[in-house]
């Protein structure tokens, strides 16, 4: 990922705690369905956990999604998307600017590891269900254990252990401090993306 310095951020509390917040991610490799060595791309809801030297990430495919037979054991690019935002030339000092896009975009690198048993995959789901929904945890332990196998026997689980990780956070740090201050005003008065802008900007460049 293109990145100069300044937008960049290594701090791996602040990348963890972006991944775990902008958790619905892209995992990109090699596609199984998909004719050899073609890159596939699938959007999931994963769970990011502050273990080992980069954290790791958790979640599963549907089994009939065979992008996971692909992955499994080779390394994968996972994409965490945040928030993103117009900047308009209105909001700078300099008169010869043009207008450009902020954002938050994390990548995280390492190789994919299937998890097939059901009381791995079972783990998982309920990790899921934990941080998303902890109401719905005792009705999915009520539900008939016939149909919770069906269920689980529906999914592929895997772990990512992340080896390598670049996070980049393009909140305006090469512009003068005026004009921040523009831009995180009118972005905390703005949209929910702006507004989660305007709150890095304020906590890390500010």
């Amino acid at each position: 990922m293109y990145s100069p310095k300044f937008n960049r951020v290594d701090d791996r509390a602040v990348l963890l705690e972006a991944m775990q917040l902008y958790s619905f991610a892209i995992l990109i490799g090699p596609g199984g369905a998909e004719p050899e060595g073609a890159t596939t791309a699938t959007h999931l809801p994963l769970v990011v956990k502050d273990e080992g030297e980069h954290g790791l990430i958790e979640g599963h495919f549907a089994r009939a999604n065979k992008h996971w037979a692909g992955l499994a054991g080779h390394e994968t690019l996972v994409v965490f998307p945040g928030p993103h935002s117009y900047i308009s030339p209105a909001l700078y000092t300099e008169e010869l600017s043009v207008s450009s896009w902020n954002y938050i975009a994390i990548h995280a690198y390492g190789v994919l590891e299937v998890i097939e048993d059901q009381d791995g995959k079972n783990r998982l789901l309920e990790e899921l269900i934990a941080e998303h929904d902890p109401q719905y945890l005792n009705q999915w332990h009520g539900l008939p254990a016939g149909y919770q196998h069906t269920m689980l026997a529906g999914i592929m689980g895997f772990r990512i252990s992340i080896a390598r990780i670049e996070g980049k956070f393009k909140l305006s740090q090469n512009r003068a401090a005026e004009e921040r201050r523009n831009i995180q005003a009118a972005h905390a008065a703005g949209t929910d993306d702006q507004r989660e802008l305007a709150r890095w900007m304020a906590r890390l460049i500010s």
